[in-house]
């Protein structure tokens, strides 16, 4: 895990860094607001532990600026305005994941980074790619080859879920789970059939391949 401590006490920012290290965290350091921007936005962090009041640019603006990208990291508010009110405007307003209010215990500041560490995988890139398909999610288009793909949302769904599984079997149950409602009985054939359709759209029969008593994967 990849931390970013954006605090101007520079004792308190050495202490937190040192501490989150022998947690065996990655750390780094920003004193000012535009700078814990600026490192935002050149290096992917998991967290980002931020004070309120930085200087040049203050942390409810690095909060509300950092929200406005696709694939933020997760903010953790640490400073001294510890009113009730304070935390709601942290959390509703400009949008922070978790607020902590000095002083507070290390232990668990570090409990809450990790907390936030687990929360749900950051997206997938927007295009995938495997050996000449190329999807694109914002898009919804598929092209082999450079050559543009028609799919039904099924299909899209299910060539999605292989590309991000990276070579890994994708198992049938969870398959259904993700594409198909409550409705349909997992011992039907839809997922085999909507396989077979989607290998004859890519124009080769083996690139998805069924991995037995696995489920489905990505050949190659």
């Amino acid at each position: 895990m990849r931390v970013l401590v954006a605090e101007d006490h520079h004792v308190l920012a050495r202490t937190i860094a040192t501490g989150l290290r022998r947690q065996s965290i990655a750390v780094d350091l920003a004193v000012s607001g535009d700078e814990a921007e600026r490192m935002s936005l050149l290096t992917d962090y998991d967290v980002l532990v931020l004070d309120r009041d930085l200087p040049v640019m203050t942390g409810d603006e690095v909060c509300r600026r950092l929200r406005e990208l696709v694939d933020p990291p997760r903010i953790l508010m640490l400073t001294s305005a510890g009113a009730l009110e304070d935390k709601v405007f942290g959390l509703e307003q400009l949008g922070a994941d978790d607020y902590l209010a000095k002083p507070f215990d290390f232990a668990e500041l570090v409990a809450r980074i990790r907390a936030l560490g687990r929360r749900v995988p950051k997206p997938p890139p927007v295009v995938l790619r495997h050996l000449g398909i190329t999807l694109n999610r914002a898009k919804r288009e598929v092209k082999v080859d450079g050559e543009t793909v028609e799919l039904t949302p099924r299909e899209f769904a299910v060539l999605r879920m292989l590309l991000e599984a990276e070579g890994e079997a994708v198992p049938h149950d969870e398959i259904v789970r993700t594409v198909w409602d409550e409705n349909l009985d997992p011992r039907t054939g839809a997922v085999r059939s909507t396989i077979s359709r989607l290998r004859g759209k890519l124009g080769d029969r083996e690139v998805i391949i069924a991995d037995a008593g696995r489920g489905y994967r990505l050949c190659g």
